[in-house]
């Protein structure tokens, strides 16, 4: 149950049964909405790029990455289904709805900042994940978090979404939380995007180690960084071009934010000069912060060091920058997310607990 559900710039959706059931709920709940938000520059899209794309230009690379959904998860892919009843749109609005960034790639966007996330367990130490959400396109218009529990299992999860996505980051009932950066490298193709790649680990993994093992066999479509934490191991997954590269602090802390780490893929890395120093200067902040927290600090305590600067990036009033649009605090053992909507400096808590 949410202990708050007053706030109307959250939406808060449980769904349950079959994946078309919980797809359903979600876009019956957000049908007003969602249908706005593909009305505006299709899917805001048309104000992220200089020559705006149409639907009919993009239904090629949407059935591309569709068939690729389809045949590695077709769970999800029913969810998406579900979705678009739901919300009254066509299945091909509804996948737009989830290879946003997979279609507009990071050739035709100069990407800043996106994300800063840090996780910590050990003795003493209440497991914890923690992260900003930077994005283009003001996507703190549209939050919600979605409360799912799958027929024929007992595992729930908290999942946070924006504009009808299935998944972004979370935390699920076996004391799992997951999650997400963006790294840039590599060639991006048809395939798994990493967004659904996290609810799945969530609808399917209890540990770090399951999870690990689930994200190995996946076909991803894009490069990403995925910050794993349970209830006694910390690690990230950094992909490239089909490859994995893990790193781990079991007991410990790890922070990653928008630049490959591992040695293996830093040459690949295709960040621009500008958003890899921002990059650096919140990477160096996020491990001095969490170093000076202690192992029982409060969600407001991790609040305090995801609004201060750099790891909070400021509205600049372009629509094309990201900016923070939300932040999480997630203690994946009481299966509890904190979020502060929009700019984490002057919004409220909320918390979610499932």
């Amino acid at each position: 149950m949410s202990e708050d559900t007053a706030d109307p710039g959250i939406a808060h959706i449980r769904a349950s049964g079959t994946p078309w059931d919980i797809g359903r709920a979600h876009g019956a709940a957000l049908a007003a909405p969602l249908r706005a938000f593909l009305d505006d520059g299709l899917a805001r899209l048309g104000h992220l790029v200089d020559r705006p794309p149409t639907l009919p230009a993009l239904l090629p690379s949407i059935a591309a990455h569709r068939d690729a959904v389809e045949a590695a998860l077709p769970d999800l892919a029913e969810e998406v289904a579900g979705l678009a009843d739901g919300a009254r749109i066509s299945e091909d609005e509804a996948w737009l709805l989830q290879l946003r960034r997979e279609l507009t790639g990071y050739s035709r966007i100069r990407a800043g900042g996106d994300c800063t996330t840090y996780a910590r367990t050990g003795p003493g130490t209440e497991p914890v994940l923690a992260q900003t959400v930077d994005l283009s396109g003001n996507l703190d218009t549209h939050i919600a978090v979605l409360e799912t529990a799958r027929a024929g299992s007992a595992r729930r999860s908290l999942v946070l979404s924006f504009a009808g996505l299935l998944g972004y980051l979370g935390v699920n009932s076996d004391g799992l939380a997951v999650g997400i950066n963006l790294v840039l490298g590599g060639s991006w193709r048809p395939g798994v995007p990493p967004y659904l790649a996290v609810r799945h680990l969530l609808d399917t993994a209890a540990t770090a180690e399951q999870a690990l093992k689930v994200l190995a066999d996946l076909p991803l479509s894009s490069s990403r960084s995925l910050m794993l934490c349970d209830h006694e191991r910390v690690l990230y997954a950094e992909h490239l071009d089909g490859d994995l590269r893990v790193t781990e602090a079991a007991p410990g802390a790890l922070a990653h934010t928008n630049h490959y780490l591992h040695p293996d893929f830093a040459p690949a890395d295709e960040l621009n000069v500008f958003a890899r120093n921002s990059s650096r200067r919140r990477l160096a902040a996020a491990r001095e912060g969490i170093a000076a927290l202690p192992g029982d600090a409060h969600a407001e305590d991790h609040f305090a060091l995801l609004a201060r600067p750099p790891v909070r990036v400021p509205d600049r009033g372009d629509i094309r920058a990201e900016r923070t649009v939300a932040a999480a605090v997630l203690f994946p053992a009481a299966g509890r997310l904190h979020l502060r909507p929009g700019d984490p400096a002057r919004s409220r808590t909320r918390v979610f607990t499932l």
